[in-house]
């Protein structure tokens, strides 16, 4: 068996670096046109060219991108952007408007071309369809059984990749108007407003101003909220439905979600090709992902729709058990010292846990901290502050710190 690629989101370029570190083959960026992302932080095309080189130099690939449904006032600069991808060394564009597809194979034939998952692509005469026209992978629609994607995998011979971790929506792979309806911001170019998060309530025609509640509690009613998907308890299922690419969901999610989920299904994947005979999950990774800021898991769609559990009606709030609070910039071995720049407020007292792709996880309580001039001080309540801090263990760059919130301990 061919190990899968595990295919990370980079919101930016922070992002982009964080995830390879933590173990992605891959990384999926948006410019700052075209996209599905738009209140992603994006990549200008210096940025992307950086993020490029950095990428191929760590031996990953970055794809980019173009998966709107354009309309004709898109048409006229999207040839010329499509050549700057290439020309910057995209490794491949994704897809989902047929017009945009047909530009990428005109302007840019060499450039390798994916079909997002906003094409809709549920079965295999049309998996076929787009491998006959030239398409490298298709992104499968999340609505998709391992039974049908093993089907597909039999009767097609082209890359699948398929979601096995992130936020999910409440409309057919994405294609939602709800955004554009109420808010005139179109989820179908990359602007969507989430409605399906708000709190709903029922009007009859005759009883203006009442409202009946839907599944109504103290926080509210959620008729729509979907859960995350969490396919990390099955990637032997994964592996042998014949899926070539892991992809993880999130290009407006944090430096940690990105770099703690990555690193955990890195650990998964690893494991089980050290030897697939001798496999068992460990519940550590589950444990792991569940640090970041979350909805309730759930498997989707993969064990078929009797067995789909996807929408939370109890809340729409995120489970946030963990401050996400620094990373390590650099190591004074000689001295037992780590600089690091603060992501949220921790002080002198607080019990952190110290984390990264080598370091492993131990945990550090904060006794003394200093500024970057070397001063004392009781607390890191500036963002991005610079700080020094004894640590107990060697640490490396990029390895994060984190602290349980107070209700959350035993």
């Amino acid at each position: 068996m061919r190990k899968p690629e595990l295919l990370a989101p980079a919101g930016d370029l922070e992002k982009l670096v964080m995830a390879i570190r933590y173990g992605a083959d891959a990384v999926y960026i948006g410019g700052r046109e075209f996209g599905l992302r738009a209140a992603a932080g994006n990549f200008s095309p210096e940025e992307m060219g950086r993020g490029i080189k950095y990428a191929h130099d760590q031996g990953a690939k970055v794809y980019v991108t173009v998966n709107i449904f354009a309309h004709n006032r898109h048409l006229e600069h999207l040839p010329g952007y499509l050549a700057e991808l290439a020309e910057l060394g995209a490794d491949a564009v994704l897809v989902s408007d047929p017009g945009v597809f047909a530009a990428a194979r005109e302007a840019v034939p060499n450039l390798p071309v994916h079909i997002s998952t906003q094409a809709n692509t549920t079965n295999w005469a049309a998996v076929k369809f787009w491998a006959d026209h030239g398409a490298e992978r298709i992104v499968l629609a999340r609505e998709l059984s391992l039974v049908e994607i093993m089907e597909i995998k039999e009767r097609v011979n082209i890359e699948l990749e398929t979601f096995v971790h992130g936020a999910m929506c409440i409309s057919y792979s994405g294609r939602c108007l709800l955004s554009s309806l109420m808010t005139g911001r179109s989820a179908n170019l990359g602007e969507c407003a989430q409605p399906c998060r708000w709190k709903y309530a029922l009007v009859e025609e005759k009883r203006p101003g009442q409202y009946f509640p839907v599944e109504e509690d103290s926080l509210g009613s959620y008729v729509f909220n979907s859960m995350d998907l969490c396919m990390i308890e099955h990637i032997p299922e994964l592996i042998e439905a014949g899926v070539n690419s892991f992809k993880i969901e999130g290009r407006m999610k944090s430096v940690h979600y990105v770099a703690t989920v990555v690193g955990a299904y890195r650990k998964a994947i690893d494991t089980y090709f050290a030897d697939p005979g001798a496999y068992t999950f460990d519940p550590r990774w589950l444990e792991e992902i569940r640090k970041v800021s979350h909805r309730e898991y759930t498997t989707g769609f993969f064990f078929g729709r009797e067995n789909l559990r996807g929408e939370n009606t109890d809340t729409s709030k995120y489970r946030r058990d963990y401050d996400f609070v620094g990373i390590v910039r650099e190591y004074m071995a000689e001295k037992g010292i780590a600089v690091i720049e603060q992501r949220n407020r921790f002080e002198t007292g607080d019990m952190l846990e110290i984390t990264g792709p080598e370091t492993g996880v131990f945990y550090q309580k904060v006794k003394q901290l200093a500024d970057a001039e070397g001063n004392t001080i009781d607390s890191a309540p500036h963002p991005q502050q610079i700080v020094i801090m004894p640590v107990a263990n060697p640490v490396k760059p990029l390895d994060m710190l984190r602290r349980e919130k107070a209700g959350n301990q035993s």
